[in-house]
């Protein structure tokens, strides 16, 4: 394993959820950690929440401006990871045609945006945030899925056409993360328990479950093309 200490991390949608556990646990490892999202109030309580706080910067991934701008007006990176997406769901004859546009510009292209701008150090890493609905369809998110199936699929090819960077994906299953905030918490606790049952890990993931994926992908010189799902079991449950 190749250390993080004093090396240049960028985490796109790193204000909450699983991108806010990536650079924590990056901070922690000695990183110089920079975390990236459209609301400057929210990046400013994340960057409070470790110590010494660690730098932000505000980065929308559909302003094709701003993220030529961004990486041209700073140093190479040793490793970038976008985890930032707003993403509608439902079915796909109930899923207006502008949402699901939507959705895909801000998952997929948003990331593919990032990989064509992005300054990454020879040898750096580029690492995407996928989801486990890529292998396991759900009737109420094709969409989803198939945007997280293309984004793994572009995480392969870049892996060829950026080499040596090193680019790869992890797939999450449910993660405990503030986008189930608005639920009410009975009708929250009462579905983490329903799937928690019946996932072969008897539990549902939380961002720290994630970010360690990350840093394994991150600080791992051989790996580079892969996806690596943290699913619970999810997809062969």
């Amino acid at each position: 394993m190749t250390s993080l200490n004093q090396k240049r991390v960028l985490v796109i949608g790193g204000s909450s959820g699983i991108g806010l556990a990536v650079a924590q646990q990056a901070h922690a490892a000695g990183a110089a950690v920079t975390i990236a999202s459209r609301s400057a109030a929210k990046l400013g309580e994340a960057a409070a929440s470790v110590n010494p706080p660690i730098a932000t910067a505000v980065l929308d991934t559909g302003d094709t401006n701003g993220i030529d701008s961004f990486f041209a007006s700073h140093e190479t990176w040793d490793h970038i990871v976008v985890s930032a997406a707003q993403t509608p769901s439902g079915p796909v004859r109930k899923l207006s045609l502008d949402d699901a546009k939507k959705a895909m510009d801000s998952k997929f292209w948003g990331a593919y945006q990032i990989a064509k701008a992005a300054r990454i150090a020879e040898r750096g890493t580029l690492t995407f945030i996928s989801g486990f609905l890529s292998e396991r369809p759900s009737a109420t998110s094709v969409l989803q899925g198939a945007i997280n199936a293309a984004l793994e699929s572009l995480a392969r090819g870049l892996a060829l056409e950026l080499s040596p960077v090193r680019v790869n994906a992890v797939s999450p299953g449910l993660i405990d993360t503030p986008i189930w905030a608005k639920m009410d918490e009975a009708n929250r606790t009462a579905m983490f328990e329903r799937v928690a049952s019946s996932l072969p890990a008897k539990t549902i993931g939380q961002p720290s479950d994630i970010a360690n994926a990350v840093l394994f992908l991150l600080t791992t010189p051989f790996a580079t093309g892969s996806t690596v799902r943290v699913d619970g079991g999810g997809v062969i449950g």
